[in-house]
C-alpha cells in the first residue's frame, strides 16, 4: 500500500510542477496579490495583519516568496501534496479500503487540481483541516481545537468551522465532562483571533484595526452585487467533486453521515457548503460563487467519495479505475488549459521583454494585472493603487508623478477599474506600444470565447 501511495504522490508531483512552468500565473489576479504580500511583508508588515492578505498564509509564504513567484507556487504544490497524504492517513485510520486512492480522489476534483500549483489560501486552509481532523480522531481535542481557531487567519470560513467545532465540544462532548471543562475547550478556539488582534494592536497600535482594515467591497447585509440561484452549488458540483466522482460522492456522504464518524469535518463541510449559497444568493461579502471555496473542505469530499468508491463493484476493477482516473485526469487539465485568464501571462511576458530599455525607469507603475508588477519586479513603493471607482482612479492618474508607468490590459482593467487605454492617452501619457494577441491553450483549442475557446487580449504600455 505504502508504495502505491507513494507512486501517486510523485506522480502528482511531477504534474504539478509541469503545471508551475507551464501557467506562470494563476487562474484570476488575487493569486499573484498574494504573492505580492507575502514577497513584500518584511518591508511592509502591515501585510502581516491585513484582513485581505491573510495573516498565517503571508506569513507562512513570505519565506519562499522571497525567491519568486515559481518557488512559491512549489510551495503550494508541496501543501497540496501534505494534504492529499494527510487525507490518506485519516483514509487509513477509518478502515476505509484502497485509502491511497485518497490522494487522486483529493487532487482530481477539478477545482483543486486549479489551485494546487498556484498562490490561492484554500489548499493552505485545507491541510489545516484535515490535522484538525486526525487530531480530533485521535483523542487529542485540545490540539485540534487550537488548529482549527487558526483557520481564521488562512480565509474567512474558519469563522463557521469555529462555530461547528464550538457547538460540538458544548453539546456532543463526553457527558462525564463539566461544563466548565467544555466551555474551557470552547475556549481555545479564541486563540487565532486573539492573536491576530494582539499583533494588529501591536503593529498598528489601532484596537480598531481589523475593523478599519475590512475591504469596502465585503459588506455582510447589504446586496453589492447580482447573486445567483441558492441551487448554484449543486449545479456546479461536478467542478467542485469531479463529474466522473458524483455517484460515489453521494454514496459516500450518507455512509459517513450514517456511521457518524467525522462529525465535525461532515457539518463543516455542510456549513460552508450552505453559508456560501446563502451569500451568493444575497450577494454578501461579494461572495462571487467559485467552486474553488469548497477546496477549505476538499479532504470530507475526498473522504466521502473512497467510501462510496468502495461501494461499487466495477470501479473496484483495475483496469475501471485506471481509465476512470485517467477520464478526470483530461477533465481537470482542460478546466485548467481553458481558463482564459491564465494565458494572459504569456501576453505579459512577451511585452515585457519587447520594452525599450528606456521604459523600464519608472518611478510609480500602474497595472491591471498583479502578474505584471512580478514581471517586472516592482516594489511597494512603486505602486500606484487603483480602486473601483472611475473618477478617483482619473484624480490619482492625473496628479501622478513624472516617470510613472502604465501596463495595462483590454479586459481586467475596463472590467475591474473602469479604465480603457484611451483614458490614458487623454491623460496626458505617452503611448509606448500596444500589442493584440490570440491566445489559445497550451493542449486545447476550441472555436468559441467561452471556456477553452481563443482569448482575445490587448496588451498597453504608457509613460508619463
Amino acid at each position: 500500500m505504502s508504495s502505491r501511495l507513494y507512486r501517486w504522490l510523485a506522480l502528482f508531483f511531477l504534474i504539478g510542477l509541469s503545471l508551475v512552468f507551464l501557467y506562470p500565473d494563476g487562474d484570476q489576479q488575487d493569486a499573484g496579490y498574494h504573492f505580492l504580500f507575502a514577497r513584500w511583508a518584511w518591508s511592509e508588515p502591515a501585510y502581516f495583519i491585513s484582513v485581505w492578505s491573510r495573516p498565517l498564509f503571508t506569513l507562512l509564504y513570505s519565506l519562499p516568496a522571497q525567491v519568486g513567484y515559481p518557488t512559491t507556487k512549489i510551495f503550494t504544490l508541496l501543501i497540496s501534496l501534505a494534504t492529499a497524504w494527510q487525507t490518506f492517513c485519516i483514509a487509513r485510520d477509518l478502515g476505509i479500503a484502497r485509502a491511497e486512492l485518497a490522494v487522486p480522489l483529493l487532487l482530481l476534483q477539478p477545482a483543486f487540481f486549479l489551485l494546487f500549483s498556484g498562490t490561492l489560501t484554500e489548499p493552505l486552509f485545507a491541510l489545516l483541516f484535515v490535522v484538525a481532523l486526525r487530531l480530533d480522531y485521535h483523542q487529542k481535542k485540545s490540539a485540534a481545537a487550537c488548529v482549527v481557531s487558526l483557520l481564521i487567519l488562512v480565509r474567512p470560513e474558519g469563522f463557521f468551522v469555529c462555530v461547528v467545532w464550538a457547538a460540538r465540544l458544548l453539546f456532543n462532548g463526553d457527558g462525564n465532562e463539566s461544563w466548565l471543562v467544555r466551555v474551557r475547550s470552547v475556549a481555545i478556539l479564541g486563540i487565532g483571533i486573539a492573536s491576530w488582534w494582539l499583533c494588529t494592536l501591536v503593529v498598528s497600535g489601532d484596537p480598531l484595526w481589523l475593523v478599519h482594515n475590512w475591504p469596502s467591497d465585503w459588506q455582510p447585509f447589504s446586496q453589492t452585487r447580482t447573486g445567483g440561484p441558492f441551487w448554484w452549488y449543486v449545479a456546479i458540483l461536478p467542478l467542485i467533486v469531479g463529474p466522473f466522482f458524483l455517484p460515489q460522492f453521494v454514496r459516500g456522504l450518507i455512509d459517513i453521515f450514517r456511521a457518524r464518524v467525522l462529525v465535525a469535518g461532515l457539518y463543516s463541510f455542510l456549513a460552508i457548503y450552505l453559508v456560501h449559497a446563502i451569500m451568493y444568493v444575497r450577494g454578501w461579502f461579494g461572495d462571487a460563487g467559485y467552486p474553488r471555496y469548497l477546496v477549505c473542505v476538499a479532504p470530507i469530499t475526498a473522504l466521502a467519495t473512497l467510501s462510496g468508491w468502495n461501494r461499487f463493484a466495477l470501479l473496484q476493477r483495475r483496469v475501471v479505475t485506471g481509465v476512470v482516473l485517467t477520464a478526470a485526469f483530461l477533465v481537470c487539465l482542460f478546466y485548467v488549459d481553458g481558463y482564459l485568464f491564465t494565458r494572459d501571462s504569456r501576453a505579459v511576458d512577451e511585452v515585457a521583454a519587447t520594452l525599450p530599455p528606456g521604459a523600464m525607469g519608472f518611478q510609480r507603475l500602474v497595472f491591471s494585472q498583479s502578474y505584471m508588477c512580478i514581471r517586472l519586479g516592482c516594489e511597494p513603493p512603486h505602486w500606484l493603487p487603483m480602486t473601483s471607482e472611475r473618477a478617483r482612479n482619473l484624480e490619482l492618474l492625473r496628479s501622478s508623478p513624472p516617470e510613472t508607468m502604465v501596463f495595462w490590459d483590454s479586459d481586467v482593467g475596463p472590467k475591474w477599474y473602469g479604465l480603457s487605454a484611451e483614458d490614458f492617452a487623454g491623460l496626458g501619457f505617452r503611448k509606448v506600444l500596444s500589442r493584440s494577441f490570440v491566445l489559445d491553450g497550451r493542449f486545447f483549442s476550441l472555436p468559441w470565447k467561452r471556456h477553452g475557446g481563443l482569448r482575445l487580449q490587448e496588451m498597453h504600455v504608457f509613460y508619463k
